[in-house]
């Protein structure tokens, strides 16, 4: 009678991530258009929002957005949203494309863009702590880490904006009202988000993107009025601000950051716009002369180690095989 052999048992692999998921060349493409889209949105809001009323501005940037989007729609295939879908969608409409541009709009009339990208990007960690705690997605201590190295690299941008250019604290901040737009502007953003992330699991992001824009131009419509008079007042090149702003920081960056955020967790996308302030500080330079200061360079460097810091994955001590001990012979069998 042979006896049986020692069986070890060890931990089932873990399953292999699903083909074009993570970051992938072609998600890394879509965030660094993301990124460089966005960060030109502060520096053309800033220079259109002389001419044109904050809600007046965000309809008029969706309009175009959503036009343009159609276009990417022809020839798809339409997926129906259930009853949930559709309250998602709703909410991430108003709420990111809506009221996040009406707030982001009427912010940038007393504060500079600098200051209002390092505010309104507290949105990432708004976003990186309610997927954690809403959609499941955890907080993995490196992007907790990354998180707060690149926040502080953003206060330090804020800073050095605000003493920049010969200009004192209160002359940028004006009464305040401007940081309150902003702080609405980050937690609108960060619940668009959150209500994006679900949907885009089963409906395809081009289709839940133009969905967004459109539900967002419809809670604008109130300002098409005041959109019709802005036009006609509105140098040419204000004008054209806004159909930039739909076509590039509505239409092609909220479709790439729909793509990518369909394959990458809410959280670790999120972080990687804290890219956008140091971008908006040297656009800002190179269109309206604002020269950077040390300080907000600092900052900017800070933002990049975060970011960096936040990709770093917690090492996982490889399981140690189980022996099942021999079973013992049993001569009476």
């Amino acid at each position: 009678m042979t006896s049986p052999r020692p069986t070890s048992i060890t931990a089932e692999p873990a399953p292999r991530a699903t083909a074009g998921t993570g970051f992938t060349p072609a998600v890394i493409v879509a965030t660094v258009i993301t990124v460089l889209a966005w960060a030109s949105a502060f520096i053309v809001i800033r220079g259109t929002a002389e001419y044109f009323n904050g809600g007046a501005l965000a309809l008029g940037r969706l309009v175009v957005g959503a036009a343009l989007l159609s276009l990417v729609l022809i020839g798809r295939k339409w997926v129906k949203p259930t009853g949930r879908e559709w309250l998602l969608l709703v909410v991430f409409g108003v709420a990111w494309f809506g009221a996040y541009n009406v707030a982001l709009n009427i912010a940038e009339q007393t504060l500079d863009a600098g200051t209002t990208a390092m505010i309104v990007n507290i949105g990432p960690i708004l976003i990186a702590v309610g997927a954690g705690i809403f959609l499941g997605e955890g907080i993995p201590r490196w992007l907790a880490i990354g998180a707060t190295v690149a926040f502080g690299g953003v206060i330090l941008i804020g800073l050095g904006t605000s003493v920049g250019n010969g200009l004192g604290v209160d002359s940028k901040l004006g009464d305040g009202s401007g940081i309150l737009w902003c702080l609405l502007a980050a937690v609108t953003y960060a619940t668009g988000v959150l209500f994006q992330k679900p949907v885009l699991k089963r409906l395809p992001a081009a289709q839940v993107t133009w969905l967004g824009c459109v539900i967002g131009m419809v809670a604008c419509l109130p300002f098409a009025g005041v959109l019709v008079r802005d036009v006609q007042t509105a140098p040419l090149s204000a004008v054209l601000g806004v159909v930039y702003l739909g076509a590039v920081p509505t239409a092609l960056a909220f479709s790439t950051w729909a793509y990518a955020l369909s394959r990458v967790p809410a959280g670790q996308l999120g972080v990687t716009t804290y890219i956008v302030p140091p971008l908006a500080t040297v656009l800002g330079f190179v269109f309206f002369g604002e020269i950077p200061v040390p300080l907000a360079i600092v900052g900017g460097a800070i933002c990049l180690v975060g970011v960096a810091l936040s990709r770093r994955k917690t090492r996982q001590k490889a399981p140690i095989p189980a022996v099942v001990p021999e079973k013992p012979l049993n001569l009476a069998e």
